[in-house]
């Protein structure tokens, strides 16, 4: 007589997914904000909007961390990518001028280690703090033979809230105003399947010194969360428009806020490059139009304002502790040149 198969012959950790539900909970606990409803756990994540909207506008952003996952593998470090996730995401609403109010993460692996799960979701936790919104909920799949040993997938999906008259979208963007840049902490989340590549080639070791820091620690430093201090410097300074510098680098993300007939023109010498960036192209051999294509290099938030807001802007970013430079202009578009350029 043939035995009775059960969920847990497929290969499912069951007890290890209630203990990681337990561990996950205090610290979703530390992000709960007015309008959660409820606690994590449930079916479904219950929020209620604020009555001091008067036209709320709902601004979502989804993303993952990409290959960088594979750099946290293989040096088994998976405290900071749960913050890289929360930061694609939250940063992109930013760009709309909306605050982010909850955040939910999807973990999925072959074989669930609630040690690392525990470390990632810490990360997750750690970056709604630093952009003021819920850990609100999520999900956690194991999945036994989708995935290598000791692998895992991560991908979130977050909400933010604007009222109807303040969205930022650069349509009032035009030649003569200015274009500042906020210090990235590295490569943030983009470029890794490059990055890898280079860093195979060159056979340096992971703690070979760059700059002052070492080769793994400037790979893997989380991405900014921008959130607060841009929404303190919105209420000081009127902001025509911002670009997330994500995949695609400087060239590819302005232009999306561009009106028509605009060209951001970006002086490469005018702001602090990190030192993994320098690295990175003499290890690669990395032209310079590849390298501002793929990479942040070091601006992680490009903020557009008028001439005369300009140092009024800056001040109060660095006030709110943010490191800012003034990196470009925005010119009248000549003839059928690209939307942005760096020179």
């Amino acid at each position: 007589m043939k035995k009775p198969l059960s969920y847990a012959d497929s290969g499912v950790s069951i007890d290890a997914g209630d203990e990681l539900v337990e561990r996950i909970k205090p610290l979703a606990k530390k992000t709960l904000i007015d309008g959660v409803l409820g606690s994590i756990g449930g079916f479904g994540a219950l929020f209620e909007i604020s009555k001091d909207y008067k036209k709320p506008v709902l601004v979502t952003g989804t993303d993952g961390v990409g290959t960088k996952l594979k750099l946290a593998f293989q040096l088994n470090r998976h405290d900071t990518v749960g913050q890289d996730l929360v930061g694609m995401s939250v940063n992109d609403i930013l760009v709309q001028g909306a605050r982010s109010v909850f955040f939910l993460d999807y973990f999925a692996c072959g074989h669930l280690d609630v040690d690392v799960a525990e470390k990632v979701v810490a990360g997750v936790a750690h970056g709604c703090e630093l952009a003021g919104c819920a850990l609100i909920g999520g999900e956690t799949a194991e999945m036994p033979g989708m995935y290598p040993a000791g692998e895992y997938d991560l991908a979130g999906f977050g909400v933010g809230i604007v009222e109807k008259n303040e969205i930022i979208d650069g349509h009032t963007i035009k030649p003569g105003d200015v274009i500042l840049g906020l210090a990235s902490s590295g490569p943030h989340s983009n470029g890794f399947s490059l990055i890898r590549k280079v860093v195979e080639l060159s056979k340096e070791p992971w703690d070979s010194k760059i700059g002052d820091t070492t080769l793994a620690d400037a790979l893997m430093a989380p991405t900014r969360i921008y959130v607060k201090p841009v929404l303190k410097v919105m209420k000081k300074v009127k902001i025509k428009g911002m670009a997330h510098i994500t995949g695609g680098g400087l060239l590819e993300n302005i232009p999306r806020i561009l009106p028509e007939g605009t060209q951001a023109v970006i002086k490469a010498e005018s702001w602090e490059r990190p030192k993994i960036f320098d690295w990175l192209q003499e290890k690669g051999n990395i032209e310079d139009h590849e390298m501002y294509r793929v990479f942040n290099n070091g601006i992680g938030m490009a903020v557009i304002v008028s001439k005369k807001n300009a140092e009024k802007a800056m001040k109060a970013f660095e006030k709110a502790g943010e490191k800012v430079w003034q990196i470009g202009t925005i010119e009248e578009l000549p003839g059928n040149q690209p939307a942005c350029v760096v020179i």
